[in-house]
């Protein structure tokens, strides 16, 4: 392998954190965080066992890859290799609209980054939990990066950006939990940079959104296990003027900032950005939905009361949920504002049970949702990234009356943090479709303790069904 040029500057400075980040250099409440953040993207990925996608996948895979048994797929007693386990549990952890969301940044962070990180400690059976939490800790940190780099724009011109930015997450836990030095990590980079890809028109109804997630963790493991046996990447997969990740996806020479890749490692924990959802859809909607339940309880109002409700929010948010409902799967439902809208107004609630395939084509929600009008505020926008989710919410009612809210940042945001109590409810809640209590228990106290296990792969060991 060659040294690291001199254009690289970036590049290397995130493959040398990568390499360096030792558990003992994390402060205290970002591993608490991040263990909860863990917790709840493992209950995601449970729920997800079960999910049509997650059976078509599997029963594909498992049909390429007969001879191989070598990691489990969750919520299951069925195993594959580690790069098809960890394209199925991503797509899990990511099936139902359910897991994190590092909003700057624009993408899920546990999806891409604990199926891979997992198959290694699955495989390894020696890493224990401060080595795991260290090399998961890489990932959370650099994919967010990655993300306030290209900026909420990425995902405007219609790159999946939680596919495309994953891709280095997965590759930085896999690098550091593989111990590779800060040559090889560059490496392990430029490998998974060049797999970076995912398109938002999935959005619209197709199956592939769900598997976006896991195919990023697929490729970071690819990166780092090719890596790892001298196989070479782009050295400066950030920089390079023609051809690199941020040249080439922005189309542009100066629609990114470079300086955001290395900013405050080690002082600002990006971990920290990474948010909760608490409604099955996708986070852009979660402002509206809290709005809409703030208005309701100052003001009980029936849906035949309803004339119009009017939301206004950024660019990204318009782009992002703001089209017109077209009843095509629950993807289009659970990524739909509209739909979503008219989902809480009537049942009370936005959550896994709240969204199957007999609903798609729910009269009544269609007819609310066409009630619902999304429109782009420019001063929303020009706030920036930090403010993608703010939206203004108006009710007009029949009766002339008119309701409105403004907020910035939903429940389970870095502002709005759950608890500890809440993220463990929802974990009991997804993770019963899929195993036993006394095996929840244990995950539960497993995960919330990991720095004290020996092992971590012992994690996934909780995960097999009977």
């Amino acid at each position: 392998m060659s040294e690291p040029t001199t254009n690289n500057i970036y590049s290397a400075a995130v493959a040398q954190f990568v390499s360096n980040i030792k558990y003992e250099d994390v402060p205290t409440q970002v591993m608490e965080r991040l263990k909860l953040l863990i917790l709840d993207s493992i209950g995601c990925g449970l729920y997800g066992t079960n999910l049509e996608w997650s059976q078509i996948l599997r029963n594909t895979l498992l049909a390429v890859d007969q001879s191989s048994n070598q990691n489990l797929i969750w919520g299951t007693n069925q195993r594959l290799s580690s790069p098809h386990a960890a394209l199925i549990n991503g797509t899990q952890i990511q099936g139902f609209e359910l897991d994190d969301v590092h909003r700057q940044g624009v993408m899920h962070v546990g999806a891409v980054v604990l199926p891979s990180l997992l198959s290694i400690a699955e495989s390894k059976r020696n890493m224990n939990g401060k080595e795991f939490l260290a090399s998961a800790i890489a990932g959370y940190e650099v994919g967010p990066r990655v993300g306030l780099c290209m900026g909420p724009e990425h995902i405007a011109q219609g790159w999946h950006s939680g596919a495309t930015l994953g891709v280095f997450s997965s590759a930085a836990s896999c690098a550091r939990a593989l111990s590779l030095d800060p040559l090889k990590t560059l490496h392990a980079l430029g490998i998974a940079g060049t797999q970076a890809s995912g398109l938002m028109a999935a959005q619209y109804g197709a199956m592939v959104k769900r598997m976006h997630a896991g195919r990023a963790s697929q490729s970071g493991l690819y990166g780092a296990l090719l890596a790892q046996n001298q196989f070479t990447g782009i050295e400066n997969v950030f920089e390079s003027e023609y051809g690199g990740f941020c040249s080439t996806l922005s189309r542009s020479q100066d629609r990114f900032d470079l300086t955001q890749l290395n900013n405050g490692f080690g002082e600002k924990w990006q971990t920290m950005g990474v948010a909760l959802k608490f409604y099955s859809c996708v986070g852009s909607n979660h402002t509206t939905l809290d709005g809409l339940r703030k208005l309701r309880e100052a003001r009980p109002f029936t849906l035949e009361e309803v004339e119009e409700i009017h939301v206004s929010g950024s660019q990204v948010t318009m782009d992002h949920v703001g089209w017109t409902y077209v009843p095509n799967g629950l993807t289009s439902a659970q990524l739909n504002l509209s739909y979503c809208v008219a989902t809480l107004l009537i049942e009370g609630e936005c959550f896994v049970d709240q969204f199957t395939e007999a609903m798609v084509n729910n009269p009544e929600r269609i007819a609310l949702a066409k009630k619902v009008y999304v429109h782009h505020d420019e001063a929303i926008t020009a706030k920036g990234s930090q403010f993608r989710h703010m939206v203004h919410v108006q009710v007009k009612l029949k009766n002339q009356e008119t309701l409105d809210i403004t907020v910035e940042a939903p429940r389970g945001s870095e502002h709005h943090f759950a608890s500890a109590e809440d993220i463990i409810h929802k974990f009991n809640i997804l993770a019963s479709k899929t195993l036993p209590q006394h095996q929840i228990d244990q995950l539960v106290e497993s995960i919330l303790n990991l720095e004290k296990l020996d092992d971590a792969g012992s994690i996934v060991d909780l995960m097999e069904v009977a």
